[in-house]
């Protein structure tokens, strides 16, 4: 007996019964212009297999979680597009399957009937077992909607409605598609892979991720050495490819593995140095210290790690631009708690107010820790109450504390472009990008305001040299290339770099609407307004031109011009 474990989705039509008392004829040719029209064509593109069709119902195979709910959302968005809309009820679960012949049998197919079947119209639900398979990678929202005792099953299970895309940026765990790649290995260059957890205690992977962190940011300070950034380290996480894949894939010499530890007052961090052309072991080294001393390991371990890969010079210049540690170790670990809640996003709606709460901790244990109140600010933009007049005081705040860190400037250059004042922005902006070289990810947002500056070429060049240093971009920042093409009015290519993305926002598929309009397809763009409101079902224009801060205001009102049109909510 064959067993598979795979991503089941189940569908059927809402009132399904009563449409066909209605208009039996109708119905049926409305169901079949559907499925050879829609249904199959989207589940195809998403890599599914319709394995049973039942009337008005179909299930559908997957090897990949994230796969299934990208084809649920275009299903759902595109079935209501239609003249004629049915409404569809979605539920997929991750599970067990017996596999005989092209069929599938099981509890991993019953439990997705049963939650299709629990499902509000129109939506999207998932089961607990698929929400953790995705919560880490996805680029959607979720809300929990608790436990649920389901017809014929004799436990309860928590469900999970998908609720719009991420307000914040997600990485990836797949290169995305680029016209620049990397060519050749650089001599002085690293990755530092996402630190383990020795001993299984997932409760600590958010102190691994936030040291893993660390050591990247300090790594970056070096101009001299080329530094992965954390989102192409992090895309290795759970791959376990060799070092010499890894290598090639994202063009270094050299990387870093380690494992830490926590024991009361106690940390053991292990490390080790792997060049991976040859695969020879450079050095390893263990740190069994007091947890006091936490920042006085991450400078050793900077300091050898530099000294083995360029040279000792470049370390000792660098000391005095290190950024300031916090006075309260409790007050690092609430930041890293508060990162964990930030990274997550808008993975549930709870996830961003969690990483507030846990900022403000920070903040409360230690008032001179600069990074968390950058933090707290870059995390509460995304809140309905964000209030910028305060934002700007806890940025203010943050630079006086710590002149040196690179994302405390990216941010107050955010925030300063939202409050007008572009000048000020650019040299926070520019700041950011001289402290931390290495940091693609920082250099790709920087993008956005060259953009609203009037600047786009500028922007499409600091693009095309983020995806250079790092093609695991997340797509919050490579909608950026779409975006700038829009402003030079070339229509055609914002719709091939928007297309390129891995997926969509309802901020790309807003700007897609508008380059649609502008090349006279109004259908077009009307469906990419659906698509864009069914990630984001409460999108309004007033909430949307907040963020887009055009300097030139003739190039803000012909983009509200066309997203009229389009048909985006005033």
């Amino acid at each position: 007996m064959e067993r598979r474990l795979v991503a089941i989705l189940s569908a059927d039509v809402v009132g399904y019964s009563s449409l066909m008392g209605e208009d039996e004829d109708g119905t049926l040719l409305t169901l079949k212009t559907f499925e050879s029209e829609v249904i199959e064509p989207v589940v195809k593109k998403h890599h599914g297999r319709i394995f049973k069709k039942m009337g008005d119902g179909y299930l559908v195979e997957f090897g990949s979680a994230l796969d299934s709910i990208d084809c649920a959302l275009e299903w759902q968005a595109l079935t209501q597009n239609k003249s004629q809309p049915l409404q569809y009820r979605i539920g997929i679960n991750l599970g067990d399957v017996i596999v005989e012949g092209s069929d599938l049998y099981g509890d991993g197919v019953n439990i997705a009937a049963r939650i299709q079947a629990a499902a509000d119209p129109k939506s999207v639900v998932v089961s607990q077992s698929l929400f953790d398979q995705v919560k880490r990678h996805s680029p959607y929202r979720f809300s929990d909607q608790g436990l649920h005792s389901l017809k014929n099953l004799s436990e309860e299970i928590r469900l999970y409605k998908v609720v719009g895309g991420m307000p914040v940026h997600r990485f990836l765990s797949k290169p995305n598609k680029t016209r620049s790649q990397v060519k050749e290995v650089r001599a002085a260059s690293i990755a530092v892979l996402p630190f383990s957890v020795s001993g299984g205690d997932e409760d600590q992977q958010y102190f691994a991720d936030g040291l893993t962190e660390d050591i990247i940011i300090e790594l970056a300070r070096f101009n001299k050495m080329f530094v992965c950034s954390r989102s192409a380290s992090f895309a290795y996480e759970t791959k376990g490819e060799s070092p010499q894949k890894i290598g090639q894939d994202l063009g270094v010499k050299h990387i870093l593995e380690g494992q830490v530890r926590r024991l009361g007052s106690q940390v053991r961090i292990s490390v080790q140095l792997i060049n991976t052309e040859t695969n020879d072991h450079l050095w390893a080294e263990r740190y069994d210290r007091p947890l006091d001393d936490l920042f006085d390991v991450l400078d050793e371990l900077v300091s050898r790690i530099v000294g083995t890969i360029v040279g000792r010079v470049e370390a000792a210049d660098m000391k005095e631009a290190r950024r300031k540690r916090p006075e309260e170790l409790t007050a690092y670990d609430y930041m890293l708690r508060g990162l964990e809640h930030h990274r997550l996003g808008g993975v549930t709606v709870d996830n961003i107010k969690e990483a507030v709460k846990w900022f403000d901790r920070a903040i409360e244990t230690d008032p001179n820790y600069g990074l968390a109140y950058a933090w707290r600010v870059c995390a509460s933009s995304w809140l309905p109450e964000f209030d910028l007049n305060e934002s700007m005081r806890f940025m203010q705040k943050a630079i006086e504390l710590d002149e040196n860190d690179a994302e405390a400037h990216r941010i107050m250059g955010a925030c300063q472009m939202l409050s007008g004042d572009f000048k000020t922005a650019e040299y926070h902006i520019r700041r950011a990008m001289t402290l931390n070289p290495s940091d693609a990810y920082i250099k790709a947002r920087s993008a956005a305001f060259y953009t609203f500056n009037g600047e786009p070429a500028r922007a499409l060049e600091l693009i095309e040299e983020a995806v250079v240093q790092d093609p695991f971009l997340p797509v919050w920042c490579l909608e950026e290339r779409g975006i700038a093409f829009f402003a030079l009015e070339r229509y055609e290519e914002a719709l091939q770099a928007l297309g390129e993305m891995s997926f969509q926002t309802f901020r790309s598929r807003c700007y897609e609407a508008a380059c649609k309009i502008a090349l006279g397809d109004l259908p077009g763009a009307s469906l990419a307004i659906d698509k864009a409101l069914l990630i984001h079902p409460t999108l309004t224009a007033a909430e949307f031109f907040y963020f887009e801060t055009f300097r030139d205001k003739d190039q803000k009102i012909n983009l509200q011009k066309l997203l009229e049109v389009a048909g985006l909510p005033a």
